[in-house]
């Protein structure tokens, strides 16, 4: 192929048809007329030697070819795109909007003192946060749209991983709880009705795959989507729920929350700071993560000086 005869204003169309399935939606997503993105879907054909798109009933689909070519050209197109960052970021000039994706336990943890930071040094930046989906979105595509992800776990192909703090696991109980301090003992942790939190993109709670390891099963009588919501519901309630130790503290204050040490211990919760291959090296993100690290570091004090 004559790579100097090749459009690449034609990969950027065929970025959008893989993503769409769709010549229409493609069209909008890239400024195109839907003429434009027929014909760019011709010529991609022609040189490529393949339909890409093919009718199956009333919808198009990508043929086998066509969906080996989006983890390609996504990365292609990023590398592109790279040759064109800035050397540098001004932080104090800069309008970017950085997209970030965390539980929300970090967001409540991590956010107010990061905003301290980012209005200080960098007033016209946005951060828009988006809530934890689950592993089953790390992928080429998610990549390309995500800034930082905040997550415990292993690390997620097209993803680098950086550890950002640490913590442990409590029971969450209201002051002036019956049980209380006894919750400490197996038996009365065992009789307790617990709230269970079992995230997006989750079968169930983490607590309660590891409790099943030790043959323990606990009386779950609520689930919610959120540690948050855990325990503004144990705080009005005699209900107890497994959540991390810091998040019990920055809220025992205004909930009324007392945090018991749980008669089994999980051992060490990390939380980590997940970067995309392809913002390694861009000094906006270099910036964002640095304040992150920073700020995760803060919290690390917090726990020694405590």
């Amino acid at each position: 192929m004559n790579l100097a005869a090749l459009d690449l204003n034609l990969l950027v169309a065929l970025d959008a048809l893989l993503l769409e399935a769709n010549v229409s939606r493609a069209a909008i997503r890239v400024g195109l007329s839907q003429p434009a993105a027929s014909h760019a879907l011709a010529r991609l054909r022609d040189v490529l030697g393949d339909p890409l798109l093919v009718r199956v009933g009333a919808r198009m689909e990508l043929t086998p070819r066509a969906q080996a070519l989006r983890g390609q050209l996504a990365q292609a197109l990023d590398q592109v795109r790279g040759l064109f960052i800035p050397d540098d970021f001004d932080a104090a000039r800069s309008e970017r909007h950085f997209r970030l994706m965390m539980p929300d336990l970090a967001v409540e943890l991590l956010v107010p003192p990061l905003m301290q930071k980012v209005t200080r040094l960098a007033p016209n930046v946005r951060l828009d946060v988006v809530p934890w989906r689950g592993p089953a979105i790390f992928n080429a595509e998610f990549a390309r749209t995500i800034d930082l992800v905040i997550s415990i776990g292993d690390a997620f192909k097209g993803f680098h991983r950086q550890l950002l703090y640490t913590d442990h696991d409590a029971l969450a109980v209201r002051r002036g709880h019956p049980a209380g301090a006894k919750l400490k003992r197996r038996d009365v942790f065992l009789d307790a009705r617990h709230v269970a939190v079992v995230i997006r993109g989750q079968n169930a709670d983490l607590i309660d795959d590891w409790l099943r390891t030790k043959g323990i099963e606990r009386r779950i009588a609520l689930v919610v989507p959120g540690y948050i919501e855990a325990l503004h519901i144990v705080a009005r309630t005699d209900l107890v729920a497994f959540v991390p130790s810091r998040l019990i503290a920055a809220l025992a204050r205004p909930l009324s929350l007392t945090a018991v040490a749980p008669p089994l211990d999980p051992g060490v919760d990390e939380q980590f700071m997940f970067i995309p291959t392809r913002a390694q090296f861009d000094p906006g993100s270099i910036w964002l993560r640095n304040l992150m690290l920073e700020t995760g570091r803060g919290l690390e004090r917090t726990r020694k000086a405590a």
